[in-house]
């Protein structure tokens, strides 16, 4: 029998993971705990850097906003798969599923380019240090991640208006636990090659391009880093890009593996599964690989909690002491690299 085809459609289903009903309690418990992680995880960075002067620098700059982009991309998706299974119902409104669309496209593109914009920094801080405030001043900062914004905004809006101009049929299921774009191309009844170029093209221009700065970047400070002739200074070099490089290796690997998975294997559910790992997993992990590997971070937050758990001890701490910088004096970057393990001496009236 031939779907029919239809222009009005009131609504899709999700199906989700797994339609195992035995494991939907797992998968409710699951979930609600990563998502309440990930929110908790983020946002304590957001203010440990808006609260803390020590941490008012590029670096943490961007990873605050980064922390909000993964905050509003896990916050675009898992609380509509948690309602679902707690109602047992799959269904999702077309509105919803547009704008599901439109969110997850623009918070994913945006995390994309935000780490393009990180490994810059990393980049202008190892390679021309002693040009970082000037080259990293705060405008241009802001005009980064103005532009970061504004492209993926862009790319989202076009997407979702591209699939508001196409006919479904009355086949509406969705093997995904989120309206994934390609999953609901593949659904529409009309002529679908204009939303599949757009999509080639996005992926080469739009994830390439990042993707291929970020290389860029870290081809220079590899280059750099190996022109340093003490072991010392090579190791505070690499260590103030370890975090960063950490969270692109665990973002850009999900992700491609993702698409080589969906490629070869045919099993949609199989690749909703594995979309949960750049999706969900890699937003919750970002939090604590820049807790674990940043003393910054890692200091800022036990003063945080400190203050919010003894506000009384907060007044009786003993001042910290000044480091010793005659240590650096061998390294190519004196009195630029700090001897803390991720961050930049850099001043701290930055106007963040």
């Amino acid at each position: 029998m031939e779907a029919e085809n239809t222009s009005h459609v009131s609504k899709f289903l999700l199906l989700g993971i797994s339609e195992d009903p035995t494991l939907q309690p797992l998968f409710f418990g699951l979930f609600l705990s990563m998502y309440l992680v990930t929110v908790l995880g983020n946002l304590l960075i957001i203010v440990a850097t808006v609260s803390d002067s020590h941490l008012h620098m590029p670096m943490y700059f961007f990873l605050s906003n980064l922390s909000f982009a993964d905050i509003c991309l896990t916050s675009t998706t898992i609380p509509k798969m948690l309602v679902n299974i707690q109602t047992q119902s799959k269904a999702i409104s077309y509105a919803g599923c547009i704008t599901q669309i439109y969110f997850f496209m623009l918070f994913g593109g945006l995390d994309n380019f935000l780490l393009a914009v990180m490994a810059y920094d990393r980049y202008v801080a190892i390679c021309h240090p002693l040009h970082y405030m000037v080259i990293m001043n705060p405008r241009f900062c802001m005009l980064m991640l103005l532009v970061s914004s504004i492209v993926s905004t862009l790319h989202s809006l076009l997407h979702s208006l591209m699939v508001l101009q196409l006919s479904f049929c009355t086949e509406l299921e969705i093997p995904h636990f989120i309206c994934e774009l390609n999953q609901v191309v593949l659904l529409a009844c009309s002529d679908t090659f204009p939303n599949v170029m757009v999509m080639y093209f996005s992926v080469v221009f739009l994830a390439g391009g990042p993707l291929a700065g970020i290389l860029y970047s870290y081809s220079k400070i590899v280059s750099s880093v190996r022109a340093i002739s003490s072991a010392q200074g090579k190791y505070k070099a690499f260590s103030t890009c370890a975090s960063h490089l950490s969270v692109v290796s665990l973002f850009y690997s999900t992700l491609l593996g993702v698409y080589l998975s969906s490629s070869i294997t045919q099993n949609s559910q199989s690749t909703a599964r594995a979309s949960v790992m750049y999706s969900v997993v890699t937003p919750m992990l970002n939090p604590f690989i820049y807790s674990l590997r940043n003393k910054d971070i890692t200091g800022s937050d036990s003063l945080f909690s400190t203050s919010l758990l003894c506000p009384n001890l907060i007044g009786k701490l003993p001042a910290l002491p000044t480091p010793n910088m005659s240590s650096l004096s061998g390294s190519c970057f004196p009195n630029v690299l700090s001897p803390r393990s991720d961050s930049l001496e850099v001043p701290r009236s930055l106007p963040w």
